[in-house]
C-alpha cells in the first residue's frame, strides 16, 4: 500500500471543509485554520493551512501526530 502525500499543493483540492480558526485568533489574519476531511483518501486526517492563503498548500496529519505536535508547543 502507498503511503498518502502529507500535504497537497492547493487547499481547494479538499473539497466542502469547513475550516475552522481558533478562538484566540485576532482579526489579524495571522493564524492557521484546521479542517477534518471526511471522504477518501484524506479522511481520518487533519489539514491545516495559513488563514492569509486559503488556496495555499494545506498539511496533513494523523490526530495521533497533531495531539503530539500541540502537546509539545504546550510545553514551550
Amino acid at each position: 500500500m502507498r503511503a498518502l502525500p502529507r500535504h497537497v499543493p492547493s487547499s481547494s483540492e479538499l473539497h466542502g471543509l469547513r475550516w475552522l480558526r481558533s478562538s484566540y485568533s485576532t482579526g489579524a489574519n495571522n493564524c492557521v485554520e484546521t479542517a477534518c476531511p471526511q471522504t477518501p483518501p484524506w479522511a481520518g486526517l487533519l489539514a491545516v493551512r495559513d488563514s492569509k492563503a486559503p488556496d495555499g498548500p494545506a498539511l496533513l496529519f494523523s490526530g495521533q501526530s497533531w495531539a503530539a505536535f500541540t502537546a509539545g508547543v504546550g510545553r514551550m
